[in-house]
C-alpha cells in the first residue's frame, strides 16, 4: 500500500467554486475506428511537421500580438504556459511493447493521474517513466492504483516533491459551446514539448465504445465529454482545459471511422473531471473495480441523467441513470425495463450516477433479487430482477 497523499496536497483534488493507448502503435477510439495502417500514416506525416509544431508552441508561449484569444479574453499561450509544468509525458515498457501517453500532476508530492490503457502494459510488470514538460530528464514512476472499467490510473513519480499541480474545474457546470484546450504527447513527437489544440465542448453525456486498434478488446465509457479540439494518439491521460486553465476532463478516446467506413472528423472524448475526482480515493487505495465471477450482472447500458438530458427529452425525475440499451438474453431483458427508462433506485438506494450504479450492481451476486424503481415516461414503476453472472468476468 503506497503512502497516502498528504493533507496539504488535497487542494488539487477539488475545484474552488467560482490517446494513445494513445501512442505510436495503439489508439483508443470509437468502435470501428483507426486501424494500424491509419496510425502509421499519421506517424509518418507527423514526423515531417514535428519541427513546425514545436516551433509554434515555443513562439506562442510569450505575449505575442498574434496570440490566440479565447472568448473570455484569455490568451491561449498564457494559459498553456501556466498549465504545462503540471503535464507529463508517459513512456511505458512491458511485455515487449512500448506505449506513450500523457498524465496530469495532481499533488506536489508527485502523484499523476492518467488513463489505464496508457499504463496497461506495465500493470503485470514493466517500467513506467515520465518526462515533465520543458525537461529532457526521464523520471521513474510506479503504479499506485488502476480502475480499468473507468479507464483511470494513478502513478507516483519516485522521489518527487514541490511539483506544480493542475486544478480541477467543476465539470458539471459545462455547457455545449464552452471553449476547450487540449494538451498532450500527441503522436509521441517530443516528450518535453506537448502538442496544444483548441476547440469547444461539442456535446455532453456521450456513451462510447472504445477499442484497441491491435486487439479485439473494447470498453464502454459513459457520460463522456465530446470536443472538437484535436485529440490524437498520445493525448490519452492529458488535460482538457476550460478558459480558466482548469481541468474539465481527461482526454481518452477519438472517433476515427464510423461502422460503414466513413471517416469521422474532430470528434474526441474526455472523462469528466468530477468522475476522476470521485475515483481518486479508490485509486490511492490500489483501485480495481473489475467485475468478478461473483459480481452481479444486470445487462443494461446506462448514462447519468443530466440537466441537459432532462430538458431535451422532458424527463420527469431529477436524478438517476437513463437506460441506453439492454442486452439480449440478459436479466434486464426479462424485465419490464426498456430503453429510455430512467432508473432512480437500486434495491432501496438512490441512484445518482452511472458510476455509482455500476458499483451497486457489482456489489451484488449472481442469483440476488433486486428491486428497481424507474420512470417510464411520466409514470414511476417498480420491477424485481434476479441478477445473473457477469459474462466478462
Amino acid at each position: 500500500m503506497p503512502q497516502g497523499i498528504e493533507p496539504e496536497e488535497l487542494e488539487a483534488y477539488f475545484p474552488r467554486v467560482g490517446h494513445a493507448h494513445h501512442d505510436e502503435h495503439h489508439d483508443h477510439h470509437v468502435h470501428g475506428g483507426i486501424g494500424l495502417k491509419a496510425v502509421v500514416a499519421l506517424v509518418l506525416c507527423a514526423g515531417l511537421i514535428g519541427g513546425l509544431i514545436g516551433g509554434w508552441i515555443t513562439r506562442g508561449s510569450g505575449t505575442s500580438p498574434g496570440a490566440a484569444i479565447l472568448p473570455n479574453g484569455a490568451s491561449i499561450p498564457a494559459l498553456v504556459a501556466r498549465v504545462l509544468p503540471s503535464v507529463v509525458s508517459i513512456d511505458v515498457k512491458g511485455s515487449g511493447t512500448e506505449d506513450l501517453g500523457t498524465g496530469m500532476i495532481i499533488s506536489s508530492g508527485g502523484y499523476v493521474v492518467t488513463n489505464n490503457h496508457v499504463i496497461a502494459a506495465a500493470a503485470a510488470g514493466g517500467s513506467i517513466s515520465v518526462t515533465r514538460s520543458g525537461s529532457t530528464t526521464s523520471l521513474p514512476a510506479t503504479l499506485v492504483g488502476t480502475i480499468p472499467s473507468d479507464d483511470v490510473a494513478l502513478l507516483h513519480i519516485t522521489g518527487a516533491h514541490g511539483l506544480p499541480t493542475v486544478r480541477f474545474a467543476n465539470s458539471a457546470k459545462l455547457v455545449v459551446g464552452d471553449a476547450a484546450v487540449a494538451i498532450g504527447n500527441a503522436l509521441g513527437l517530443q516528450a518535453s514539448t506537448p502538442t496544444v489544440t483548441s476547440g469547444i465542448i461539442s456535446a455532453l453525456g456521450r456513451t462510447v465504445t472504445a477499442g484497441d486498434a491491435t486487439s479485439s478488446a473494447t470498453e464502454t465509457l459513459t457520460d463522456m465529454i465530446q470536443t472538437d479540439a484535436a485529440i490524437n494518439p498520445g493525448n490519452s491521460g492529458g488535460p482538457l482545459l476550460d478558459s480558466a486553465g482548469e481541468v474539465v476532463g481527461m482526454n481518452t478516446a477519438v472517433a476515427a471511422t464510423t461502422s460503414d467506413g466513413t471517416s469521422a472528423q474532430n470528434i474526441g472524448f474526455a472523462i469528466p473531471a468530477a468522475r476522476i475526482q470521485a475515483l481518486l480515493p479508490q485509486l490511492e487505495a490500489g483501485g480495481s473495480n473489475i467485475p468478478t465471477s461473483t459480481s452481479g450482472f444486470l445487462g443494461v447500458e446506462v448514462t447519468t441523467l443530466t440537466s441537459q438530458l432532462r430538458s431535451e427529452y422532458h424527463i420527469t425525475p431529477a436524478h438517476g441513470v437513463v437506460v441506453i440499451a439492454i442486452g439480449q438474453g440478459t436479466p434486464a431483458a426479462k424485465s419490464s425495463l426498456a430503453s429510455g427508462d430512467v432508473i432512480t433506485k437500486f434495491d432501496g438506494t438512490e441512484v445518482l450516477s452511472s458510476t455509482q450504479f455500476a458499483s451497486l450492481v457489482h456489489a451484488k451476486h449472481p442469483g440476488d433479487r433486486v428491486e428497481l424503481t424507474y420512470w417510464s415516461g411520466s409514470q414511476a414503476k417498480q420491477t424485481v430482477i434476479t441478477l445473473g453472472k457477469n459474462p466478462n468476468a
